[in-house]
């Protein structure tokens, strides 16, 4: 620790009494206590990797404790203090590091990349922008819940370059969500200065372009800290809105240790170190006559004590010894999807998009917790209509229109799955989820295996083509994510499918891309029960029995399978409609293919590298010997989809799919 002769910080302790000024001390000291073991540690090859918060813990710490236990925090690299200071086990901690499985990852991820819903922390990915969208669902549940409760989520000044700022401020801007939004102003982004990362004079001044108060504080001042972030919380839980808070310090050492920091101008350190917090805040104490250096040797000799000893606990700990099957058991909440179609309810003839509105009103009914979010959702009932007239029955909290904003909107539905509710979210157009293509792969898709964090997310994608749309509202996308363990996939053909899957979707702790093809949303219609229920996900059906070809499709791809089977009643088709993609129904698959010998592989997605290409292997590998003709698989052509009607043809595969049926059949 630094050592001051003078005092470079100065304190107001204005409603702060002596025994809790000393509290605040050993919170603030036991970060630097363990950062400075840890760094003996790294360099022992004992941890693998270590972010420096060296000079930044007074805003870790002093933040941590101006809000309530019960309230949640987002940290990131640099906030050991605020672990420190919600108490985790230092041992389970360690073992973190450490990669153990008494870590809160189960030695899946690294340093802070956890969360603890007991302690009330949600920890970063290495995207840096992300959890600030999550605070954001996590204080939107507060507001709908009416619990008065303040959340805090930080970022650096490099970070808030990411788009995830934006998009996070400025929902919690027009929905008055009560986030603390802590900017950690350190004056560097890895190696890359602040004159090179933004030219903005300070972060305060964005407060404005949001509508929302910010504040700019010494973030090495501790009482500062703590007295600025309880007076924010404290009117943010009686008037719910954000808040932006600036906290200028300094990073002491390098973005990680193996950085170090050659790039930093001569004498910067030292000028920074003056301004210590922790030599600072000593010195103060001492001169208050609060602090002894008997005291100091006490209060840090009881700290090295409890760093050591839960040292000493996960160094014992065995290493973990590999287990696939648990590995592939955690990557899903466990979860049971049951067919609870009663045949013998009253049906009524719906369209596809009738059926799926009606799974929606049902779900909405069914769980008071659920939220439906998307852009014109509301009162103009969105793109397609699918949410007409539910915000007259549900109300505006519950069915939300929002910003265009994809990757907050996917990143708040993961922060009210965190605070136990559910959420629907609706690409207007599944082209558009490329916007929240991180939150979706990186967040739903990984949080339950990395920390036990279910994703209760369902994310709604109007699909497809067949409308003359053009490359950018036209894209069959599925396959981008049928790669991305952690992520279910339903694609349902028919309006009764529809309703009971998506009903099966929202019941579903983990994150759903439910997938709705918009030619089929008006196109088609049959009778569908009137009632609640649910499908099995994962379980494919055979729309028509046959014993010549296999075809295997989803989506479109079955409707033009029927219509081949309708006009060549000779074929003998035998029609797979996968409606899950993931999980995947293979039994099916290869019941159907040993009974035919023949097999198309048919799906609107270009070819390469569709998952056609994945269900042909999984055929190869188990039934070569049933096979009389090697498998074909019929996609889309390579290329983006045209907007002229007879070119958006010529890129669909129907044509193509009719001519390789006659092939096969004379195979």
């Amino acid at each position: 620790m630094e050592t001051l002769e003078k005092r470079h910080i100065s304190y107001d302790r204005t409603g702060f009494d002596d025994n809790e000024l000393i509290s605040i001390y050993k919170a603030l000291i036991k970060p630097r206590m363990i950062e400075e073991k840890m760094l003996i540690l790294l360099r022992q090859g004992k941890i693998s990797k270590w972010f420096s918060g060296w000079g930044q813990e007074a805003i870790s710490v002093g933040t941590t404790l101006g809000m309530n236990e019960d309230e949640f925090m987002f940290p990131m690299h640099r906030n050991l203090g605020v672990f420190t200071a919600r108490n985790l086990p230092l041992n389970r901690l360690f073992a973190q590091f450490q990669g153990k499985m008494s870590g809160f990852t189960k030695g899946r991820d690294r340093s802070f990349h956890f969360g603890t819903k007991e302690h009330k922390v949600v920890g970063m990915i290495s995207h840096l922008g992300p959890q600030l969208a999550l605070a954001d669902g996590v204080a939107l549940a507060s507001n709908i819940r009416k619990e008065n409760k303040a959340t805090i989520v930080y970022t650096g000044d490099g970070g808030a370059s990411e788009g995830d700022f934006h998009e996070a401020l400025n929902v919690a801007s027009v929905w008055d969500l009560p986030v603390i939004f802590v900017i950690e102003n350190n004056a560097w982004g890895l190696s890359t200065p602040s004159v090179e990362q933004f030219r903005c004079k300070q972060f305060i001044d964005k407060g404005i372009g949001y509508g929302m108060d910010a504040f700019q504080v010494d973030g090495n001042n501790i009482l500062e800290v703590i007295t600025t972030v309880k007076k924010i919380a404290a009117s943010i839980r009686k008037k719910p809105r954000p808040f932006l808070l600036e906290c200028m310090t300094f990073r002491m050492r390098g973005h990680e240790e193996s950085s170090g920091t050659k790039y930093y101008p001569e004498g910067i350190q030292d000028t920074w170190a003056k301004k210590d917090p922790v030599a600072n805040f000593e010195l103060f104490l001492k001169e208050e006559g609060i602090l002894t250096e008997e005291s100091i040797h006490h209060f840090r000799s009881e700290i090295t004590k409890e760093i050591q000893a839960g040292l000493d606990l996960a160094f014992a700990e065995e290493k973990i010894i590999p287990n696939t099957a648990d590995e592939i058991k955690d990557v899903f909440a466990h979860h049971i999807t049951k067919d609870t179609l009663n045949s013998n309810t009253s049906k009524t003839e719906k369209r596809f998009i009738d059926a799926i509105s009606d799974g929606l009103k049902e779900s909405l009914t069914k769980y008071p917790d659920l939220v439906i979010m998307g852009q014109d959702i509301a009162e103009y009932g969105g793109a397609f209509k699918v949410t007409e007239g539910m915000v007259e029955e549900f109300g505006k909290e519950r069915i939300r229109n929002t910003p265009i904003c994809e990757s907050a909107i996917v990143g708040a539905g993961l922060g009210l799955s965190i605070a136990g509710m559910k959420s629907v979210v609706e690409m207007q157009f599944a082209d558009f989820v490329t916007c929240g293509f991180n939150q979706i792969v990186n967040n739903l898709a990984k949080s339950h295996w990395r920390w036990g964090q279910n994703a209760d997310v369902v994310v709604r994608m109007p699909t497809g083509a067949g409308a003359a749309a053009g490359p950018f509202h036209s894209q069959s996308n599925e396959a981008w994510f049928f790669h991305t363990p952690g992520l279910k996939i339903v694609y349902p053909a028919f309006p009764g499918d529809a309703k009971g899957l998506l009903n099966a979707s929202i019941e579903d702790p983990n994150p759903v891309l439910f997938f709705e093809h918009k030619y089929l949303y008006r196109s088609i219609k049959e009778d569908v029960s009137d009632e609640y229920y649910t499908l099995e996900i994962g379980k494919a059906r055979t729309v028509k029995a046959g014993n010549n070809i296999s075809v295997i499709t989803y989506g479109l791809g079955v409707h033009w399978a029927l219509e081949a089977a309708e006009k060549h009643p000779e074929l003998d088709l035998d029609i797979i409609d996968l409606r899950s993609l993931a999980p995947l129904d293979t039994q099916a698959i290869y019941d159907s293919v040993s009974k035919t010998g023949k097999v198309i592989v048919l799906h609107e997605d270009s070819l390469t590298g569709g998952i056609g290409g994945e269900i042909a292997s999984l055929i190869n590998e188990n039934c070569f010997e049933k096979l009389d003709a090697p498998v074909k698989r019929i996609g889309s052509l390579d290329t983006p989809i045209p907007f002229a009607a007879d070119l958006e043809q010529n890129f669909l595969p129907k044509q193509r799919f009719f001519e390789a049926l006659n092939t096969l059949d004379n195979f």
